[in-house]
This record gives structure tokens, sequence and C-alpha cells, in this order.
């Protein structure tokens, strides 16, 4: 663990130009268990980059499960400016924690939120999982009604996924697991959409419900295409023109920067792939696509080229047109990648 965080230290140092002087305003420690990181580990990384980066801290984020929620844990967070918790549920369900293979059970979910608020955290982001296959939809009603109940500023929640090479997909394969239907997952989706609504929660982008001054700010910025730099194994990032990635593997992303090289795999965007990206993320957003921009950027009328598909769009309630901005319904938002896909240039 510590040669992997001096590595990603180092890679803070070789990369130091990526973002072109801009500010980092955001920190999200993310991907596998970042929690399991020592305090001191944390707070190496962000005194690096303080020293490497201009700064202006508005968000620093901590992925966490409810088990590492410890009171050591939490006071020391908070101390090194940790001040958004994102936080794996899943589920209150215990026999659907076990199918998850999730260490915690659903009662520390709860004590571990209660105890984060009396150290003194207020933003808090709850991770949920829907489409668990069952005969109706009561499990994941309760989850929803469990999870509003805490209170949370934020929720994430995305649907149940099958991966080939994966358990699940090896139990599919094999007859042990039978995924549920598309209407079944979209009817559960739509509960989702309107317990939240009704809750106080702002669908900002497809999977990300918010309070009012609670969106997540770092996933916010990822969806409006701003830059960003991702550090350490797998990591991705995006200067604005181009984004690439670090290898997945540990041992080869230790061993490149031990060398002194950086293991960043670099993906050159054409002027359509940004245009694409661009209709693809927008539209996943409450801010939508801002179709006087796309013509003035890109040289592309979306309402010019695409006529005949946006009537056909409209006709099924599907967009949501404000101010030249092109956004998606309730309705919509069933089906935003297909109907991203139907725009792109």
């Amino acid at each position: 663990m510590e040669e992997m965080v001096t590595q990603i230290k180092r890679e803070l140092l070789l990369r130091k130009d990526y973002l072109q002087g801009a500010s980092v305003e955001t920190v999200y420690f993310g991907g596998g268990t970042p929690s399991l990181l020592k305090p001191k580990m944390i707070e190496s990384i962000l005194d690096t980059i303080q020293k490497q980066f201009p700064t202006d801290w508005k968000e620093v984020t901590l992925e966490a499960n409810p088990d590492d929620l410890s009171q050591e844990n939490l006071i020391a967070w908070k101390s090194l400016g940790v001040d958004r918790l994102s936080l794996g549920i899943q589920s209150f369900n215990q026999e659907v924690l076990y199918f998850y293979n999730r260490a915690h059970t659903a009662t520390e979910s709860k004590l571990a939120i209660n105890q984060a608020r009396q150290i003194g955290f207020e933003k808090f982001s709850m991770d949920l999982i829907y489409g668990y296959p069952h005969p109706d939809h009561s499990i994941w009603q309760n989850d929803l009604q469990e999870a509003i109940s805490l209170n949370p500023g934020h929720i994430s929640s995305y649907a149940l996924t099958v991966e080939p090479k994966t358990a699940l997909g090896k139990w599919e394969q094999s007859g042990k697991f039978k995924a549920p239907d598309e209407d079944f997952v979209s009817e559960q989706f739509e509960m989702l959409q309107g317990m939240s609504e009704n809750a106080g929660y702002i669908q900002y982008e497809i999977s990300n419900f918010g309070k009012p001054e609670q969106f997540a700010l770092h996933n916010t910025n990822y969806w409006k295409g701003i830059p960003y730099l991702g550090v350490g194994p797998s990591a991705h990032s995006f200067d604005g023109d181009d984004r690439g990635a670090n290898p997945r593997n540990n041992s080869t992303y230790l061993n490149t920067l031990a060398s002194g090289s950086v293991p960043f795999e670099v993906e050159k965007l054409e002027k359509e792939d940004l245009l694409n990206e661009y209709i693809l993320t927008g539209l996943r957003t409450i801010w939508g696509i801002d179709l006087d921009s796309i013509r003035r950027k890109y040289g592309f009328s979306i309402p010019e080229e695409k006529k005949a598909i946006l009537e056909q769009m409209n006709q099924q309630g599907w967009l949501i047109w404000e101010h030249n901005r092109l956004s998606l319904s309730k309705k919509g938002k069933l089906l935003a990648d297909s109907i991203a896909a139907a725009l792109f240039k």
C-alpha cells in the first residue's frame, strides 16, 4: 500500500502540467476501497496535490463501505478536509447484500451514517443497485424508503449489470441466475424517479439524484465535460481535447512509474468524437445540450440535420426544449443512450 501511494504521488509530480494551470477544485478518492488507506497516506496525497497544482478546494470526496466508518477513521478523514462520503450501501435487504457479497449489514449502514453525522459530516452520497430479480418490486421499494428516511443529500443508483467473465455472468450461463427482463428494470427506474422526486431530490443526471445545493460537484464537472486528471491504476483523464487511461494491472503501473515514465495511454479524439461525447454526456443531465454552441463549435445544426428524428422524438414526448437547449423528459431518460446515438453526427 505504501509503495502504491509513493507512486501515485510520483505520477502527480510527473503530470503536474496536465491541467494546464487550471485550479483543482474537487478531489475524489475512489475505485477499489480508498477507505483502507491510512489517514497519513490520504494526507500525503492531498499535500502533494496542493504543492503541484493551484487549488481552490470546493469538495473532497472519499468512497467508503459502511463497515469502514469507524469513529477513528471518520474523525481523521474530517480533519484532513474530506467533506463528502460516498457510501456503497447497495441495498438494505440482507439477502440482497449476501448476493452482492457485501461485508456490511443493513443495520451497520444506518449506524454508520448516524455516527458520521454526529462527528460533523453533512454531505453523503449513497449508492443503491436496482434490478435484483424478485417476483415483485417490494425489495426495491423498501430500499428506496429506507434510503430516503436517512435523508442523504445525494443518491446514486445503477441497474444491476451482468458481465460475462464475472461470477454472476458464469451463474447466468450455468442457469443458477436469471436476470430480470427490461420491463421489470424500467419499472424500478421509474419508481426511483417518482419516489426521489416526491422526497425533494432532483435527477440532475440519469443515475444521480441530489437535494438542492447537494449535487456531487466532482461528478457534475465530469458530466459537464470539464477536464480532469485521474491518477492510480485504471484511472482515466481528460484534458478537454483527448482522453486516456492508466494500465489496470498494478504491477505494470508501479513498474512504469518506478522507471520514471508516465503509464498513460492517450486516446486521440477527433472533432466528431468530441461532439458525439458532448451529446451523449450532456443529454444525461438536466442541463442538456446547447444547440447554438454545437453549431458554433462544430458547424453542426442538430435541428436542421436531424429534423425528422427530432419530430418523431417530440411526438413521443421524450424531449424538452428550453432557450435553445435540448434535454430529456422523464420518459426520454429511459432511452437516453439510444436517443443520443440517433443525434450523433
